[in-house]
């Protein structure tokens, strides 16, 4: 190592009852101000009808106002119950037809009132049952995800934008309360259509952001909650052009703050020739990052030849830059364990070879280190979309797990089966602390990363993604750093290091502790302690080395002292990135522009132990067969554990909501049903022309398509929706629709 110095300097019951009786009383968070010393000390009991984990979201969660829970009766709910839900303004989802049991949305205030009354026997949390899904548990998201407590990191808010063949939005997976989480769609294709017909997209869509809604949550995307913006750049056949990415990313540009777009996914990528500094893809995806965007994409499925033989070489453009975060893929042998995952065959291994050459034409290899990191990419199981063109090419990519259309499931590997997961990461950390800036995103990524034993940097950056571990670091970092922040001044809000290591699915591991920069990579725990410049917008983390005397050593304006750079490219033994085995040293890398020295890597592009490192000239037209029998095939090994779906699917949303006066007292309600398998109507309402606040006014049986709404003010106007309820869940609901009684 060389490195250049720059001088400068869960509690116990009565625990939580008190901390009740603090919030009740001094910031009246649960009840409201005035709350009575009796009535707060009635809160701190041991409430045994109040489920233990719903108190926790009162105590805990003070910006919370309304919470899903399950009230449960003594028998039939009483029409005294019904009628006061009714008036402190609980919506009522769902009443069990053979169950003494409401599901319902609760002002978080009324809930110990209603667990007061006699014809109540218990209120739990609407917790949910679902089985974890393996992407979302083998990478740490759910984990992750667990830190946000009551209300937990899924990415909601947060807009991911995905760059691809489409997106099928009517997939269930896509679905929050009837309504699509794909806020947008554009076509840059010229095909005219925003829906999936090649199947790529939708499968990219689902690992970054799929909501478990299928197969009782086994195809869980790592964002669950996340916005989706769908810009379609592929074509029907799969194929797209730099133009129309190009002017996706135009859009993003356009549109970013509309749709909060923090995420682009590019899981796809053109082939790269020019250096990173000149090529048109890659300078566009740093416009992006230098506006804020992180920009994730996939490294390349081009890691071997035909025969089996390693190559080098082969990144994907805009993976080459240096402010992209490039992914390549893991083998996972599908399950959820981490200790047996390798980095696949297929996944293209640095270093980049986009160059340029000078006046004596002389070329000059970018070389860095590349992928990133890497994350499971292998035989991964997620949306599929309707009568596509990968299955219907290919039908073993159909993992038959649904009938339904809007729940088919699919596999697919690659290194773009990879970067959405770490797509949908990117989302959970920026919505647990938005001020992260994509460099740091992208450093916090990297530290905490696992290295996998026997793997290089060339193969594996700096490991493998661990939300994990990274949700913990990036819920510590500063919001209140700006532009004049100094270098070496405290990144984190604590003094107190976080333990450097991560237990998922049930094994340990050591964090990998270095950031990969350019032709090296960093170490040192200041890179987590201390701000450093190359965190800032327009730097990127390579900005942080430089070339003394042939050697590089980190740059003491940029970087805060303790941080080391490598002299070395490693084999990792699976603790941290800097242990192992030398695999090559870095001065190789920032030479002339061909690959010399140490007898490891020869000018006319053999690398002699390893593998071939791709030179400009070699004929890859095997190399582009192999990529494409990769994403179908993936590497040997067990897939995803496939599940059938055997839920029944909520029912379709009543349509054609009129509104009708009959008297002064009297508004008539007609609606269309839409669906066969309803269990009823839920019909609300508020008053006023523009009102919002609906609340729940009564319930219709199945096959209705009227409800008399009567008892109303002359001449008044008032506001409805209807939606439909069965044992699944909630339509959608109507249209809203306006009605006013007669004046006389």
């Amino acid at each position: 190592m060389r490195t250049k110095m720059k001088k400068t300097n869960v509690y116990s019951s009565k625990v939580a009852a008190t901390l009740l009786l603090t919030l009740a009383l001094c910031l009246g968070m649960l009840h409201g101000a005035g709350l009575t010393a009796a009535r707060a000390q009635s809160l701190i009991a041991d409430n045994p009808k109040v489920s233990n984990d719903l108190e926790s979201v009162l105590v805990n969660s003070p910006d919370v106002t309304h919470v899903q829970a399950v009230i449960v009766t003594p028998s039939t709910p009483t029409k005294s119950l019904m009628s006061y839900l009714t008036t402190v303004s609980v919506i009522v989802d769902r009443k069990m037809v053979n169950l003494p049991m409401l599901a319902v949305k609760v002002p978080v205030k009324q809930v110990f009132d209603i667990a007061a009354r006699t014809d109540v026997t218990y209120i739990s949390l609407d917790r949910q049952a679902k089985r974890t899904g393996h992407v979302s548990l083998t990478t740490g998201a759910d984990a992750a995800r667990a830190m946000g407590g009551a209300t937990p990191h899924d990415g909601a808010g947060v807009g991911i934008a995905v760059m691809d063949s489409g997106i099928f939005t009517q997939h269930l997976s896509f679905n929050k309360d009837g309504v699509s989480r794909v806020k947008a769609s554009v076509d840059f294709t010229g095909e005219g259509r925003t829906d999936d017909p090649y199947g790529h997209g939708t499968h990219v869509a689902g690992i970054a952001a799929g909501n478990g809604m299928v197969s009782n949550a086994a195809y869980q995307g790592v964002a669950p909650a996340a916005n989706l913006v769908n810009l379609r750049v592929l074509n029907s056949q799969g194929r797209g052009t730099l133009s129309g990415i190009l002017s996706a990313i135009d859009w993003v540009l356009a549109n970013r703050t509309t749709y909060n777009i923090r995420v682009v996914n590019m899981s796809l990528g053109t082939e790269a020739l020019d250096s990173y500094r000149s090529d048109p893809l890659c300078r566009a995806a740093r416009k992006l990052v230098d506006a804020g965007v992180v920009v994730v994409a996939a490294a390349g499925n081009q890691g071997k030849n035909s025969s089996g033989q390693k190559l080098y070489g082969l990144i994907h453009s805009p993976g080459i830059d240096p402010s992209v975060i490039t992914v390549g893929a893991t083998n996972t042998f599908g399950t959820d364990l981490r200790n047996d995952d390798v980095v696949t065959t297929y996944s293209s291994r640095g270093p980049t070879r986009g160059y340029y050459t000078d006046l004596l034409g002389v070329k000059h290899y970018d070389n860095l280190i590349k992928p990133d990191l890497v994350a499971p990419g292998n035989k991964i199981v997620d949306p599929q979309s309707p009568s596509n063109y990968l299955v219907t090419n290919n039908p073993a990519l159909d993992a038959n797990v649904s009938g339904s259309s809007t729940k088919e499931q699919m596999y697919l590997s690659g290194t773009s089966m990879a970067t959405p997961s770490v797509a949908g990461a990117v989302a959970l950390l920026l919505q647990a602390n938005p001020k992260l800036t994509p460099n740091m995103v992208k450093m916090i990524l990297m530290y905490t990363a696992q290295p996998l034993a026997g793997f290089n940097n060339f193969d594996q950056g700096a490991g493998q993604l661990n939300l994990e571990g990274a949700m913990r670091l990036a819920k510590l970092v500063r919001q209140d750093i700006t532009s004049l922040t100094p270098v070496g001044a405290p990144l984190l809000t604590t003094t107190t290091l976080p333990v450097q290591q991560s237990t998922v699915a049930n094994w340990t591991f050591n964090w990998g502790g270095a950031v990969v920069m350019d032709h090296t990579f960093a170490t040192g725990v200041n890179l987590i302690t201390k701000y450093q410049a190359i965190y800032g917008l327009g730097l990127v983390l390579s900005d942080g080395t430089t070339v003394a005397d042939g050697v590089l050593v980190s740059d003491g304006v940029l970087v805060s002292d303790g941080v080391l750079v490598s002299d070395s490219i490693m084999t990792s033994s699976g603790v941290l990135v800097s242990d192992g085995t030398v695999f090559m040293g870095t001065g190789v890398l920032i030479g002339d522009g061909t690959l010399l020295g140490d007898g490891v890597l020869v000018s006319d592009g053999v690398l002699v132990s390893d593998g071939v490192l791709v030179s400009d000239n070699l004929l890859r037209a095997d190399v582009y067969a192999l990529a494409s029998r990769a994403l179908v095939e993936g590497d040997s090994g067990l897939s995803m554990a496939v599940e059938a779906d055997t839920t029944i699917d909520p029912p379709a949303a009543p349509a054609s909501l009129v509104v009708v006066a009959v008297s002064t007292t009297q508004l008539d309600l007609s609606w269309k049903d839409m669906s066969s398998d309803e269990s009823g109507f839920l019909i609300e309402r508020c008053a006023g022309a523009t009102c919002t606040n609906f609340a729940q006014i009564a319930q219709a049986a199945a096959g209705a398509t009227s409800y008399s709404n009567t008892g109303l003010v002359k001449a008044a106007t008032y506001r409805y929706r209807v939606r439909a309820f069965n044992a699944a869940g909630n339509s959608a609901y109507t249209l809203i629709v306006n009605g006013t009684t007669k004046s006389r």
